[in-house]
């Protein structure tokens, strides 16, 4: 049947104001097509407009109205609409023109003036920024490659680059203003800082774009990124391993945008990711990468190769990972740097491959694929072991120490092969050092899970005895001694399980501690003195002894802070014995006689390992600086620094703020900084002990001063985790502490807190039967009920927040009725309704208030006093009424006519303006002054 116009638009404009979009599109449709009528036509395409504004349709949109606009140059409101949905389009100036028809045929109308003044303003912008940044980007290169220009210019253009290409827009002006050969230029300089400064605007180029990344890569050539994280400079190395890192997150799908399907099949990155993947592998083995471009190669590789969460199914790249690059690895882990020829190394090199084993070996999925593991590993050694070439041997046991501080079980396995013993003997024989040195080192890794260890037992421990006794070289005596430590202390702290006899323990803690402290040997194998202690201070009097020893201490700490980040685990081994910061293991006393009487061993403490030396022995570490010390050591890079060392760290950290009093030195050498990386991040129980240290100090600090910065919002989140209900009271306490006093310090902290979801847990302990805990959260919520959002809940209907308040008011807990009083009389001071509401949600309301204006403290009966006036104050002459015929103006009368006295002053001068309120508003009669 043939519509009819009209009516079909009738209908269409009923769809639109029911809201059903969709079905207005189709009436509209229907009577444009059967519409003959001009001006009907033009209201339709007008209609039809708005319908596609709602449905976010520019293009069709601004076709519509234009249609309209054909018809009728004036029609005001098609104007408008094409006006909105050019803007939408980016056309600024069309969108512009139309306003300005609509203006001009409407002056007064407020929404076209608003209109033309924003878009009038927003065109201005985009010209200006068209403009100086394309100037500005030719000025930048210009300053940097010129010859003549100052360092300090040249210092200020390199960092403007780098700000502009960490912005979308500014990225693409520099990617458009031939950014990428003149960044070339500036890497071919050779100079250090023209170097880094044209990575870094690189990585920002590369971030969050995967277009532009993947152009990027083919214009520079990973292998030209390759050659530059292969300089021997440290800052180069790190930045260009940022860039790896940015190409490979964007190219990996961290990238936000939508892209077409054609796009999709232009922009496929998985060839160049396994370029790099290529790329990266033949510099960890290439002899023309420096030490800190090998760490940085291995870092990439550690970071990104093995799966981050096991739910992934995908671990095609460590598969691939270990065909192609198993064996390199594996070179690096044998090198002996004493020895000619050798890949250059940081102190950190092989310690890293040893972390990328583990986490490649740890990301396989069964049997077959850890047998391909271990084959590989098993061929390579068999390889290298030569009994007529020493070099290459020595080669193959380093190789094995590097699986043993890595994947144990594969290196473990391998010393057990034939042959490979005989060999380490033989090595520790040996005439030369190195060789001596390579066996021992073997030795003491090898001697690193003890219930696995009973073959090196047997074997090792009278070749070490040996060697102990017979060389003369120091390098090679403590080495043994380590392995001798290593082997001894099986029996952790437990005061009767000796594996020497009484006395040696501390003779060989007095020599280690003698190594450390002489500067004359060189810093490898001071690092193995640290290493002796780390297993001689399960012993208290050995840890006694080793922190009365102020200058052995301060050798730990400056060692702890060099670029050698491989002695980070025995350095907190050690500490963690000294703070006894371990966990316990419980004992009960039945289970002793028990023990005895079936002769079984019984685990005993030592006298020294009982609190008073504890808190002795932390009082001496923070004097010799432990907390500079740990806070470097936080700052070490990923792969070396683990979850587990950060759990050591953490618990170094809670035992050293135990005390009070020490907070304020912990605060003053960084420790609240150093803290938060690792509340932030590492294992569940490390995150924890972390946040429980950052309460501790947040409670009694300065918040500015701990946490400098925007440093101080990052610290809310750790503590509102320890108010979960399965952490302990303590935790809880301490956390609630720490946030009242952040609450106390500024309104942005206190809407962090609000943000971080922690006001439903406060609510909940403030009616915990624990006295202390309730009223911790009593104290903190009275800090944060200046805040709106806070209030807002109070006066919320449906719940007991103000009948609680009101009602801790009327407990018999000091410290508790003030918080509540405080809170109580800020949250009515500021909503009046709440006066109000106060009298409604509990019977007991004007009894509690009378007691509080009573009250022998006079903290609280200030606090009633103002709550009183609050009420007085709130606009209700009803409540007031009752206040003023209620036993209160006996009390208010005789508290306002006391004599001045500076300990109730602020209760007297309240009650006064009580008095004075009262009289204003016609409820008694002025009194004359007191006589």
């Amino acid at each position: 049947m043939m519509g009819d116009p009209i009516q079909l638009k009738e209908e269409g404009n009923k769809h639109f104001q029911g809201g059903d979009i969709d079905k207005a599109i189709e009436c509209y449709t229907k009577a444009i097509k059967e519409c003959k009528d001009k001006k009907v036509l033009a209201v339709i395409h007008r209609n039809r407009s708005a319908c596609y504004l709602k449905k976010e349709n520019y293009a069709s949109a601004a076709s519509d109205a234009s249609k309209a606009i054909d018809i009728d140059a004036a029609d005001i409101k098609a104007l408008y609409r094409r006006c909105q949905a050019l803007e939408k389009l980016g056309k600024l100036d069309m969108a512009f023109k139309d306003v300005q028809r609509c203006a001009t045929l409407e002056p007064k109308n407020k929404t076209f003036l608003e209109t033309l003044r924003r878009l009038g303003a927003e065109i201005q912008a985009k010209l200006k920024t068209t403009f100086s940044t394309d100037s500005r980007v030719q000025n930048m290169f210009d300053i940097l490659l010129s010859e003549e220009s100052e360092k300090d210019k040249k210092e200020k253009a390199a960092n403007n680059l780098i700000v502009l290409s960490r912005e979308d827009a500014g990225a693409e002006r520099i990617f458009q203003n031939n950014g990428v050969p003149l960044l070339l230029n500036m890497i071919e300089t050779g100079k250090p800082e023209m170097i880094v400064a044209a990575v870094r605007t690189l990585s920002g180029m590369c971030t969050g774009h995967k277009a532009r990344a993947m152009a990027i890569v083919h214009m520079v050539g990973i292998d030209k990124i390759c050659s530059i994280m292969a300089i021997d400079n440290e800052e180069i190395a790190l930045a260009t391993c940022n860039l790896f890192q940015c190409i490979n997150d964007s190219l990996t799908g961290g990238d936000s945008r939508e892209y077409g399907k054609e796009e999709a099949l232009v922009l496929d990155a998985s060839k160049d990711l396994k370029t790099i993947l290529l790329s990266l592998l033949e510099m960890i083995a290439s002899k023309k990468v420096s030490g800190h471009g090998r760490d940085q190669a291995l870092n990439l590789l550690t970071k990104n190769v093995p799966r981050k969460d096991k739910k992934e199914k995908d671990h095609s790249r460590t598969l691939f990972t270990i065909d192609h690059g198993l064996k390199k690895i594996l070179k690096v882990c044998g090198q002996v740097p004493e020895l000619p020829d050798q890949l250059p190394l940081t102190e950190n090199t092989q310690l890293i491959a040893s972390v990328l084993l583990n986490k490649l070996y740890d990301d396989l999925t069964c049997d077959p694929e850890r047998n391909n593991f271990r084959d590989i590993c098993d061929d390579y050694i068999k390889s290298k072991i030569d009994p007529n070439d020493m070099d290459k041997t020595l080669h193959a046991i380093n190789a094995i120490s590097g699986l043993l501080q890595g994947p144990f079980d594969v290196g473990n396995a391998l010393v057990g092969r034939q042959g490979v013993m005989e060999m380490m003997v033989a090595l520790c024989g040996s005439e030369r050092e190195v060789d001596q040195m390579v066996a021992v080192e073997a030795l003491i890794h090898a001697s690193t899970k003890m219930s696995r260890a009973t073959f090196i037992v047997t074997n090792g421990v009278s070749l070490l005895k040996d060697i102990y006794k017979k060389t003369k070289n120091e390098r090679i005596k403590i080495r043994a001694l380590v392995g001798l430590c290593k082997l001894g202390s099986a029996g952790g702290d437990d005061y009767s399980l000796r594996q020497f006899a009484e006395g040696s323990t501390e003779k060989l803690a007095k020599q280690c501690r003698k190594w450390l402290c002489n500067p004359q040997i060189d810093t490898k194998t001071r690092k193995w003195a640290i290493e002796g202690l780390a297993y001689l201070t399960n012993d208290a009097d050995v840890k006694d002894d080793f922190v009365e020893d102020e200058v052995a201490l301060k050798a730990m700490f400056e060692l702890a802070k060099s670029k050698d980040k491989t002695i980070l685990y025995s350095v907190a081994c050690t500490l963690i014995n000294c703070t006894n910061s371990y966990d316990k293991k419980e004992i009960l006393p039945e289970l002793i006689q028990l023990a005895k009487f079936s002769k079984q061993h019984v685990p005993e403490q030592h006298p020294k390992d009982k609190k008073d030396f504890i808190e002795k022995r932390v009082q001496r570490l923070l004097k010799a600086g432990i907390t500079s010390a740990l806070a470097v050591m936080v700052k070490a890079d990923n792969s070396i620094l683990t979850d587990q060392t950060k759990e050591m760290l953490a618990r170094i950290f809670l035992a050293l703020s135990e005390d009070p009093r020490h907070r304020g030195t912990i605060v003053a050498q960084g420790g609240g900084k150093a803290l938060l990386p690792l509340a932030l991040e590492g294992t569940d129980v490390g995150k924890v002990k972390a946040s429980h240290a950052l309460a501790k100090i947040a409670a009694v600090s300065n918040p500015e001063i701990a946490f400098p910065g925007e440093r101080v919002y990052e610290v809310v989140r750790p503590l509102v985790s320890l108010l979960q209900t399965d952490r302990d009271g303590i935790q809880n306490y301490e956390a609630l502490r720490g946030l009242t006093n952040l609450a106390g310090f500024s309104e942005k902290l206190r809407v962090k807190i609000l943000k971080e979801e922690a006001l439903p847990e406060i609510e909940n302990y403030m009616f915990e039967e624990h006295d202390q805990i309730r009223q911790a959260a009593t104290e903190c919520m009275c800090n944060l009920v200046t805040c709106k959002l806070v209030q807002d809940r109070y006066l919320e209907d449906g719940n007991d927040k103000l009948k609680l308040l009101v009602l801790l008011c009327g407990e018999d807990d000091e410290k508790l009725q003030i918080a509540a009083a405080g809170g109580l009389a800020m949250i009515t001071a500021a909503q009046k309704k709440l006066c109000t509401k106060m009298t409604h949600v509990t019977a007991q309301w004007l009894e509690i208030l009378q007691r509080l204006c009573l009250h022998t403290n006079p903290m609280i009966q200030h606090r009633g006093i103002v709550i009183v006036f609050n009420m007085l104050n709130s606009d209700n002459s009803e409540l007031a009424k009752k206040l003023i015929e209620s036993e209160l103006l006996e009390i208010l009368t005789v508290v306002g006519k006391m004599e001045d006295s500076p300990n109730k002053q602020e209760a007297i001068d309240a009650a006064r303006a009580c008095l004075v309120k009262a009289m204003d508003l016609g409820l008694i009669k002025p009194f004359s002054s007191p006589s």
